[in-house]
């Protein structure tokens, strides 16, 4: 039997690429797209769209009934440079969000979650290179705040009322069909259509800074891979580590002036300088690897070619 699946954010950086892959995979009409408004795009277009607010309990619960929805993917939520402006907003949403979803897991109306966490729940004080699993988190912004939150709740609604919930720590994504959405790694998309456009670009970020990335063709699938995943494999029921590779501004720029020798990047560093100094270097990923099989397959070399193609 194939899931019955509804995407919650689904015009989103992740949620697009999501989308599609899915639809692939289970079947356009086994897979409800929704997102707050509707946009003309290829998601909305190419088969079931709903609108709904993920702050609304009751038009996410009358989705459910009337599509037969088995498995939520909950993709909406503020991030981490947005949330910043708007605290209060972006706690409202990423964590009353994820209530809704966990109590309808808890009421037995759907059977599956997943539910996006971010290596923004680590922090200062969390040693930086080769981060654990388990270690110490003290996140100092408003994103990671309630993805630390969220985890913990995520694990209690398991271990209290037997919810399948699944998630992964997603490190810094990088995609060519979607815009980044306000994001502090954004640089690493920015720089691409930069580089293509004008042959320089002005990184937020300063040259050193060094934090964990992904392609987003590995990020979705890890998704897939996770929700596939027999249950008995999952033993990690607040979120896993993930990671792909981790790269500077400089080292991405000296890959791209491979492909476009005349390109130069230049560096102001503003507000979200403090948020990646406050954010791991690399992550260690063990656990996913070892209970659920997952495997990166793009590096940085890999990853700037395939972007450059794509966007070129």
């Amino acid at each position: 039997m194939n899931p019955k699946i509804l995407i919650i954010g689904a015009c989103g950086q992740i949620g697009t690429e999501l989308t599609q892959k899915l639809r692939k995979l289970y079947g356009t009409e086994n897979v409800i797209a929704s997102d707050i408004r509707k946009l003309n795009t290829d998601v909305v277009n190419s088969g079931p769209f709903e609108v709904v607010n993920a702050l609304d309990f009751n038009q996410i619960e009358h989705l459910v009934e009337v599509h037969k929805i088995t498995d939520i993917y909950l993709m909406a939520a503020l991030l981490s440079a947005t949330a910043e402006k708007n605290p209060a907003f972006a706690w409202d949403l990423n964590m009353n969000s994820l209530f809704h979803v966990l109590n309808l897991a808890k009421a037995k109306k759907i059977q599956k979650i997943f539910w996006p966490s971010s290596i923004a729940v680590f922090g200062p004080t969390t040693p930086k290179e080769n981060t654990p699993q388990y270690t110490i988190m003290e996140p100092s912004t408003v994103y990671g705040i309630s993805k630390q939150a969220g985890e913990r709740w995520c694990e209690y609604y398991h271990n209290i009322y037997g919810v399948d919930v699944r998630s992964i720590r997603y490190p810094g994504l990088i995609s060519w069909s979607t815009p980044p959405g306000g994001g502090t790694t954004d640089y690493a998309v920015d720089i691409f259509y930069k580089a293509i456009a004008d042959k320089k670009y002005e990184c937020f970020l300063s040259s050193e800074t060094k934090m964990p990335m992904m392609y987003m063709d590995d990020a979705i699938e890890a998704t897939i891979n996770i929700m596939k995943a027999p249950a008995e494999d999952i033993k990690i029921h607040s979120s896993y580590n993930l990671a792909a590779m981790s790269f500077t501004p400089t080292q991405i720029a000296a890959e791209i002036k491979k492909h476009i020798p005349e390109f130069e990047i230049t560096y102001n560093p503003d507000f979200r300088q403090k948020i990646a100094d406050s954010w791991p270097a690399s992550i260690d990923d063990a656990e996913a690897r070892k209970d659920w099989g997952w495997q990166h397959t793009f590096d940085l070399e890999s990853m700037t070619k395939d972007m450059l193609e794509h966007l070129g």
